[in-house]
Protein backbone atom coordinates (compact mmCIF):
# COMPACT_ATOMS: atom_id res chain seq x y z
CA UNK A 1 0.00 0.00 0.00
CA UNK A 2 1.38 3.48 -1.26
CA UNK A 3 1.88 6.68 1.46
CA UNK A 4 -1.44 8.19 -0.32
CA UNK A 5 -3.39 4.89 0.16
CA UNK A 6 -2.56 5.07 3.60
CA UNK A 7 -3.56 8.87 3.86
CA UNK A 8 -7.02 7.65 2.38
CA UNK A 9 -8.08 5.13 4.81
CA UNK A 10 -9.91 5.93 7.12
CA UNK A 11 -7.37 7.29 10.36
CA UNK A 12 -7.19 4.41 13.46
CA UNK A 13 -5.12 5.37 16.42
CA UNK A 14 -3.60 2.49 18.92
CA UNK A 15 -4.21 4.15 22.61
CA UNK A 16 -1.67 3.24 25.18
CA UNK A 17 -2.26 4.52 28.51
CA UNK A 18 0.63 4.47 31.29
CA UNK A 19 -0.07 4.79 34.70
CA UNK A 20 1.80 7.94 36.71
CA UNK A 21 1.14 7.91 40.15
CA UNK A 22 2.24 11.82 41.35
CA UNK A 23 4.46 9.98 44.52
CA UNK A 24 5.68 7.21 42.69
CA UNK A 25 6.21 7.02 38.63
CA UNK A 26 7.71 4.82 37.05
CA UNK A 27 11.36 5.58 35.54
CA UNK A 28 11.81 7.06 31.98
CA UNK A 29 13.46 3.43 30.30
CA UNK A 30 11.26 1.03 32.04
CA UNK A 31 8.35 2.89 31.08
CA UNK A 32 9.36 2.97 26.91
CA UNK A 33 10.55 -0.61 27.68
CA UNK A 34 6.82 -1.57 28.99
CA UNK A 35 5.22 0.21 26.12
CA UNK A 36 7.07 -1.64 23.52
CA UNK A 37 6.47 -4.76 25.18
CA UNK A 38 2.36 -4.00 25.75
CA UNK A 39 2.49 -3.29 21.50
CA UNK A 40 4.22 -7.01 20.92
CA UNK A 41 1.53 -8.09 23.35
CA UNK A 42 -1.30 -6.71 21.44
CA UNK A 43 0.00 -7.77 17.81
CA UNK A 44 0.73 -11.46 19.28
CA UNK A 45 -2.75 -11.87 21.40
CA UNK A 46 -4.95 -14.17 19.84
CA UNK A 47 -7.95 -11.37 19.85
CA UNK A 48 -5.56 -10.03 17.16
CA UNK A 49 -5.34 -13.04 15.27
CA UNK A 50 -6.31 -13.39 11.50
CA UNK A 51 -5.71 -9.48 10.62
CA UNK A 52 -4.62 -10.10 7.00
CA UNK A 53 -4.28 -13.19 7.08
CA UNK A 54 -6.63 -16.34 5.73
CA UNK A 55 -7.48 -17.64 9.23
CA UNK A 56 -10.53 -16.98 11.89
CA UNK A 57 -10.26 -13.57 12.52
CA UNK A 58 -9.97 -12.78 16.57
CA UNK A 59 -12.72 -10.07 18.10
CA UNK A 60 -9.94 -7.23 17.27
CA UNK A 61 -8.62 -8.81 14.11
CA UNK A 62 -10.46 -6.08 11.54
CA UNK A 63 -9.34 -2.95 14.37
CA UNK A 64 -5.85 -4.04 13.82
CA UNK A 65 -6.02 -4.77 9.80
CA UNK A 66 -7.91 -1.04 9.81
CA UNK A 67 -5.12 0.41 11.77
CA UNK A 68 -2.10 -0.96 9.66
CA UNK A 69 -3.55 -0.42 6.61
CA UNK A 70 -3.40 3.83 7.25
CA UNK A 71 -0.84 5.34 9.20
CA UNK A 72 0.46 3.30 12.04
CA UNK A 73 -0.40 6.04 14.98
CA UNK A 74 -0.01 5.10 18.56
CA UNK A 75 -1.17 7.73 21.29
CA UNK A 76 0.44 7.59 25.04
CA UNK A 77 -2.26 9.10 27.64
CA UNK A 78 -0.93 9.28 31.59
CA UNK A 79 -3.57 7.71 34.00
CA UNK A 80 -3.33 7.75 38.27
CA UNK A 81 -5.94 6.50 40.92
CA UNK A 82 -9.38 6.53 39.35
CA UNK A 83 -8.61 7.30 36.09
CA UNK A 84 -6.19 4.48 36.11
CA UNK A 85 -8.75 1.75 37.29
CA UNK A 86 -11.35 3.03 34.78
CA UNK A 87 -8.89 2.50 32.04
CA UNK A 88 -8.07 -0.83 33.14
CA UNK A 89 -11.58 -1.56 32.99
CA UNK A 90 -12.28 -1.46 29.24
CA UNK A 91 -11.36 -3.85 27.22
CA UNK A 92 -7.48 -4.42 26.58
CA UNK A 93 -4.29 -5.38 28.47
CA UNK A 94 -1.82 -4.51 30.90
CA UNK A 95 1.84 -5.30 30.88
CA UNK A 96 3.90 -4.74 33.58
CA UNK A 97 7.96 -3.84 33.58
CA UNK A 98 10.33 -3.34 36.65
CA UNK A 99 7.27 -0.55 38.43
CA UNK A 100 6.07 0.62 34.92
CA UNK A 101 2.14 -0.43 34.18
CA UNK A 102 1.21 0.19 30.44
CA UNK A 103 -2.52 -0.41 29.18
CA UNK A 104 -2.01 -1.13 25.61
CA UNK A 105 -6.06 -1.55 23.53
CA UNK A 106 -7.16 -2.55 20.39
CA UNK A 107 -6.86 0.43 18.15
CA UNK A 108 -10.01 2.75 17.53
CA UNK A 109 -10.54 5.54 14.96
CA UNK A 110 -8.54 8.77 15.57
CA UNK A 111 -12.11 10.40 16.63
CA UNK A 112 -13.63 7.79 18.31
CA UNK A 113 -11.87 7.17 21.66
CA UNK A 114 -13.79 5.48 24.41
CA UNK A 115 -14.98 8.54 26.90
CA UNK A 116 -12.59 7.46 29.59
CA UNK A 117 -9.63 7.46 27.65
CA UNK A 118 -11.04 10.38 25.50
CA UNK A 119 -10.69 12.17 29.02
CA UNK A 120 -6.84 11.02 29.88
CA UNK A 121 -4.28 14.10 29.46
CA UNK A 122 -1.39 13.26 26.69
CA UNK A 123 0.90 15.73 28.70
CA UNK A 124 2.60 14.93 31.70
CA UNK A 125 4.00 11.91 31.02
CA UNK A 126 7.65 14.18 31.56
CA UNK A 127 9.57 10.77 33.17
CA UNK A 128 13.56 10.66 34.17
CA UNK A 129 16.14 7.74 34.72
CA UNK A 130 17.36 7.79 38.32
CA UNK A 131 20.55 6.18 37.14
CA UNK A 132 21.65 5.61 34.11
CA UNK A 133 20.36 1.92 32.15
CA UNK A 134 23.07 -0.47 31.88
CA UNK A 135 24.25 -1.72 28.76
CA UNK A 136 21.50 -4.06 26.79
CA UNK A 137 22.22 -7.69 27.31
CA UNK A 138 23.72 -9.65 24.00
CA UNK A 139 21.00 -11.65 23.11
CA UNK A 140 18.43 -8.28 23.82
CA UNK A 141 16.87 -7.28 20.99
CA UNK A 142 17.84 -2.99 20.98
CA UNK A 143 15.58 0.09 20.60
CA UNK A 144 18.00 2.66 19.47
CA UNK A 145 16.21 5.81 20.03
CA UNK A 146 17.51 9.52 18.39
CA UNK A 147 20.10 10.95 20.37
CA UNK A 148 19.55 14.26 18.68
CA UNK A 149 16.09 14.32 19.44
CA UNK A 150 14.29 15.76 22.47
CA UNK A 151 11.04 14.26 23.40
CA UNK A 152 8.57 13.83 26.18
CA UNK A 153 8.34 10.15 27.36
CA UNK A 154 5.18 9.43 26.09
CA UNK A 155 6.10 10.56 22.32
CA UNK A 156 9.03 8.39 22.92
CA UNK A 157 7.21 5.52 23.99
CA UNK A 158 4.80 5.73 20.96
CA UNK A 159 8.11 5.67 19.27
CA UNK A 160 9.41 2.55 21.48
CA UNK A 161 6.64 0.81 20.22
CA UNK A 162 6.71 1.68 16.61
CA UNK A 163 10.07 0.40 16.97
CA UNK A 164 8.92 -2.96 18.33
CA UNK A 165 6.17 -3.46 15.97
CA UNK A 166 8.89 -3.05 12.65
CA UNK A 167 11.14 -5.84 14.37
CA UNK A 168 8.08 -7.58 14.56
CA UNK A 169 7.32 -7.29 10.87
CA UNK A 170 10.71 -8.34 10.36
CA UNK A 171 10.58 -11.73 12.08
CA UNK A 172 8.99 -15.40 11.35
CA UNK A 173 6.25 -16.77 12.62
CA UNK A 174 8.83 -18.96 14.73
CA UNK A 175 10.77 -16.16 15.64
CA UNK A 176 7.69 -14.51 16.92
CA UNK A 177 6.42 -17.82 18.88
CA UNK A 178 9.69 -17.63 20.64
CA UNK A 179 10.38 -14.35 21.19
CA UNK A 180 6.73 -14.08 22.98
CA UNK A 181 7.72 -17.11 24.97
CA UNK A 182 10.43 -15.58 26.25
CA UNK A 183 8.15 -12.52 27.45
CA UNK A 184 9.40 -10.32 24.89
CA UNK A 185 12.66 -9.47 26.75
CA UNK A 186 14.17 -6.02 24.16
CA UNK A 187 16.23 -2.82 25.61
CA UNK A 188 15.60 0.31 24.98
CA UNK A 189 18.90 2.57 24.82
CA UNK A 190 20.16 5.85 23.48
CA UNK A 191 23.61 5.46 21.54
CA UNK A 192 25.85 7.93 20.81
CA UNK A 193 26.00 10.93 17.65
CA UNK A 194 28.60 8.51 16.00
CA UNK A 195 26.68 5.22 16.42
CA UNK A 196 23.42 6.35 15.36
CA UNK A 197 24.88 7.84 12.54
CA UNK A 198 26.01 4.50 12.17
CA UNK A 199 22.50 2.42 13.05
CA UNK A 200 20.74 4.35 10.25
CA UNK A 201 23.15 3.55 7.56
CA UNK A 202 22.95 0.09 8.92
CA UNK A 203 20.10 -1.42 6.73
CA UNK A 204 18.00 -2.22 9.87
CA UNK A 205 14.50 -0.53 9.97
CA UNK A 206 14.14 2.86 11.19
CA UNK A 207 11.35 4.78 12.80
CA UNK A 208 10.52 7.42 10.37
CA UNK A 209 8.10 9.89 12.71
CA UNK A 210 5.02 11.79 10.39
CA UNK A 211 5.87 15.04 12.76
CA UNK A 212 2.04 15.32 13.90
CA UNK A 213 3.42 16.10 17.53
CA UNK A 214 6.90 17.16 18.29
CA UNK A 215 9.64 16.49 15.83
CA UNK A 216 10.01 17.74 12.04
CA UNK A 217 8.04 15.21 10.02
CA UNK A 218 10.42 12.51 8.73
CA UNK A 219 12.37 12.70 11.80
CA UNK A 220 14.46 9.52 11.94
CA UNK A 221 13.49 8.45 15.73
CA UNK A 222 14.44 4.78 16.57
CA UNK A 223 16.24 2.20 14.74
CA UNK A 224 15.00 -1.64 15.30
CA UNK A 225 17.90 -4.16 16.10
CA UNK A 226 15.94 -7.13 15.90
CA UNK A 227 19.30 -8.88 15.31
CA UNK A 228 20.27 -10.59 18.91
CA UNK A 229 17.11 -12.18 19.12
CA UNK A 230 18.02 -14.59 15.36
CA UNK A 231 20.91 -15.02 16.63
CA UNK A 232 19.77 -16.22 19.98
CA UNK A 233 18.11 -18.59 18.39
CA UNK A 234 20.67 -19.56 15.89
CA UNK A 235 19.88 -18.03 12.78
Amino acid sequence: MTSTDRDAAPQFVLPLVVHIEKDDPPARTDALETAARAVLTLLSDERAAGAGEDEDEGEWAEAVRNWQDARIRKVVRRARGSEWRRAEALPGITVTGNAAEVRVFPPVPLDGWPKDLAKLQVSGTDLDDPEPPPPAADEQPVLWMNPRLDMSAGKAMAQAGHGAQLAWWELSDAERAAWRAAGFPLAVRTPSPARWSALTASGLPVVQDAGFTEVVPGSCTVVSDYLPLRRGLGA
